[in-house]
């Protein structure tokens, strides 16, 4: 049996996401918008790498194309796009995968946290999925209000030690996946917002603490589905940023990439805004029930 025909009845329901998907911002009066998936610079990532192709760079995320965008007055945009990220495989990553990214001028991460809600509600309802999505030994609410919880407290609950001695010991990453994200979103969708300042290269600080970058995460079933922040606008500090990172990477032995310099120069005319990135095949894994990701896509990387 083919993969394709293994998975029927999950690509016709991919396929009625997707479409309800597109129809939900279509309604918001965004834009739908397609930017190139060849590059010749990449926005530098700490721990994400890129697949070369032909002396440019496959996207890892369209963020830098869709930003400049945002730069030159396109206040509502969205894209639903292939993505590509070097040695990423796993029971919930691929190294080709299917993004869902979208920016609005004029607003926050809590702004894009109440689009991404009701944006995922409205999706269930159209593919006739109701709010009551069941995940393996859980049921998933999705009625309103979604929980909301800043990293600081999760970490106090689920762990019994403070975020400062978390960030103190190094092992922030190690907590947040083995002891933090399997317990998130398993009665209800759960935000987890309010990063510490150095896991955000590219998210704005809040005013009231710069120890605390405005950024989000959602989880549901344990499943991070989304990525957001309040963008950052300040070009010299998004260079500083990028050192940094760059600097991570040669550390870890990993390559360097071009600097960014068009996106740099677009920063200084970007509009106070904020942006989402969510994962659509991870989407689907959650609403369909799905274990794998190989189970919601027509092909795994290895049957082809």
């Amino acid at each position: 049996m083919s993969p394709a025909s293994r998975n029927r009845e999950t690509l016709v329901l991919r396929a009625s996401i997707i479409q309800a998907i597109r129809e939900y911002f279509v309604g918001e009066g965004y834009l739908e918008v397609e930017t190139p998936y060849l590059l010749t610079t990449m926005i530098p990532e700490a721990h994400i790498d890129a697949i070369e192709a032909g002396g440019r760079y496959l996207q890892t995320s369209p963020e830098q194309c869709m930003k400049m965008l945002l730069a030159q007055g396109f206040s509502r945009i969205f894209q639903i796009c292939r993505c590509f990220r070097k040695g990423e495989r796993g029971g919930r990553h691929m190294p080709e995968f299917t993004m869902l990214e979208w920016y609005r001028a004029g607003s926050d991460y809590f702004d894009l946290m109440d689009e991404c809600e009701a944006m995922i509600r409205f999706v269930a309802k159209r593919v006739g999925l109701g709010e009551v999505i069941a995940y393996g030994t859980h049921e998933v609410n999705l009625s309103r209000p979604w929980q909301r919880m800043r990293v600081r407290e999760a970490v106090e609950r689920f762990c019994g030690i403070s975020l400062e001695e978390v960030l103190a010991h190094g092992s922030f990453d190690q907590v947040m996946v083995e002891s933090v994200e399997p317990r998130l979103g398993l009665d209800g969708p759960t935000f987890l917002y309010d990063y510490p300042a150095s896991t955000a290269a590219l998210a704005r600080l809040s005013p009231k603490d710069k120890g605390v970058s405005e950024r989000f995460e959602l989880y549901a079933a344990g499943i991070e589905l989304a990525n957001g922040f309040s963008e950052l606008t300040d070009p010299e500090e998004q260079r500083a940023r990028f050192l940094k990172e760059v600097a991570e990477r040669e550390e870890r032995g990993a390559p360097v990439y071009p600097m960014p310099e068009q996106f740099l120069k677009y920063l200084e005319r970007m509009p106070e805004s904020a942006g989402v990135a969510l994962g659509v095949d991870r989407l689907v894994m959650f609403l369909a029930g799905k274990r794998e990701i190989d189970d919601v896509v027509a092909f795994a990387p290895e049957e082809v």
